[in-house]
């Protein structure tokens, strides 16, 4: 199963911000749409970056209640780990394991920006997977029997 295979079954929709947002608004538009990550893009659409909530909790245990008036680009990863529709799942669960993030930026071969994934996307689809494995191993017992 591939990146591509999770970006048709939920949609290839992703939440933006602007590096100049501040992160109290980045938090409201995390909140809202119930996400824990949102890439930073400029106005023309180029991602420059990504913010999670591990980003904001770490700027406010630093900063305190002042941070929320900190704009994103203080705190958001430059250096992006990305995958592309055709990264198969089991190679992807490796990449977030070995890289520590949550989020990977789904990034077609010229380099346009095709989704996100998140670790629960990942997981989700591969228990889906082993429970298809297991159906059609039992289907394929009893019918040898």
């Amino acid at each position: 199963m591939t990146i591509a295979i999770i970006l048709k079954r939920k949609g290839a929709e992703v939440i933006s911000v602007a590096a100049q947002d501040e992160v109290g608004h980045v938090a409201q538009v995390l909140a809202q749409n119930r996400i824990g990550a949102a890439l930073v893009r400029d106005a023309g659409g180029d991602v420059l970056g990504i913010v999670s909530e591990r980003d904001i909790v770490r700027v406010v245990g630093t900063h305190g209640a002042e941070a929320v008036h900190l704009p994103v680009a203080q705190l958001m990863t430059r250096a992006l780990h990305t995958v592309t529709p055709r990264t198969r799942i089991p190679e992807a669960l490796a990449l977030m394991t070995d890289r520590r993030v949550r989020h990977l930026p789904v990034l077609e071969e010229d380099g346009s920006l095709a989704g996100m994934v998140s670790i629960g996307d990942l997981v989700k689809a591969r228990i889906e997977e082993a429970v298809h494995e297991a159906e059609e191993l039992r289907h394929y017992v009893e019918s040898a029997g």
